[in-house]
């Protein structure tokens, strides 16, 4: 019972987290490897789990979609399609060939989330008075990446998305984080049906479950919080939680 309510509240916290900056896997995955669960079960277990979270926080945050969705439309196969790609990968390789890609992948999306306003004032320079933000190539292959390291592991793939975004899309940050939980949401999704499909006897159904519960309430929580967040806040939110992401996984792995 008590590692029940451990592992539930681990959801509720790790949903919370994920929508309103990401990296909730660093919660519930080494929380899981602490009660034993070999690592991969942990990791299939805790992606089926966590997308409860990611519904109910992109429903908190549909009132921020509006207007955005043909890029959404448009970023929603590349994304599905990295997640498809990244679970399969996670079946097939071992871990340890992305294991040193993991917090140089945060740490480029920390920088691109600083940087960003900087260089989404100048793409509004150069852009028409109500002319739409576009979506290029660069976004495109930069999605599909994110969304194989979401399938694979996604620690902090929210921060590589809204960072990505943030560097193409002359968007609000809220409205970023409303695509982002999504995007990120659909990854998870994709490489949860493939691990139904491939690998059912890896997810332990009684963890998900657990963590489904505590993330649908998480993220229900989050998108009520991360709302209200001024945009410099929840700004430096994205990178004290990036950054202690890459500490954790450099520091602790």
């Amino acid at each position: 019972m008590l590692e029940t309510a451990i592992i539930f509240f681990a959801g509720v916290w790790a949903g919370g987290i994920n929508v309103v900056v990401g990296s909730g896997t660093l919660v519930t995955f080494p929380t899981l490897l602490f009660f034993g669960y070999p690592p991969l079960v942990a990791n299939v277990s805790n992606n089926v789990g966590l997308v409860a979270g990611g519904i109910s926080g992109s429903l908190g945050y549909r009132r921020e979609l509006k207007g955005n969705n043909n890029i959404l439309r448009r970023l929603m196969p590349v994304a599905m399609a990295g997640g498809l790609t990244g679970a399969l990968l996670l079946l097939v390789l071992p871990t340890v060939v992305f294991d040193a890609a993991v917090p140089v992948l945060i740490a480029a999306g920390l920088v691109m989330v600083l940087i960003g306003p900087r260089v989404q004032r100048r793409v509004a320079a150069r852009t028409p008075n109500g002319e739409p933000s576009r979506v290029g190539p660069l976004l495109y292959a930069g999605m599909f990446l994110a969304g194989v390291y979401g399938g694979y592991f996604g620690a902090a793939q929210g921060v590589l998305q809204i960072g990505l975004m943030s560097m193409v899309l002359t968007l609000a940050l809220q409205e970023l984080n409303a695509l982002k939980n999504v995007l990120t949401t659909l990854v998870n999704a994709v490489a949860a049906l493939t691990f139904m499909v491939f690998a059912w006897d890896t997810i332990d159904w009684g963890v998900a479950g657990t963590i489904a519960a505590g993330a649908l309430i998480g993220g229900y929580l989050g998108a009520r919080i991360g709302r209200g967040m001024p945009r410099s806040v929840l700004r430096a939110a994205i990178v004290v939680i990036g950054t202690i992401a890459i500490v954790r996984i450099v520091m602790f792995a």
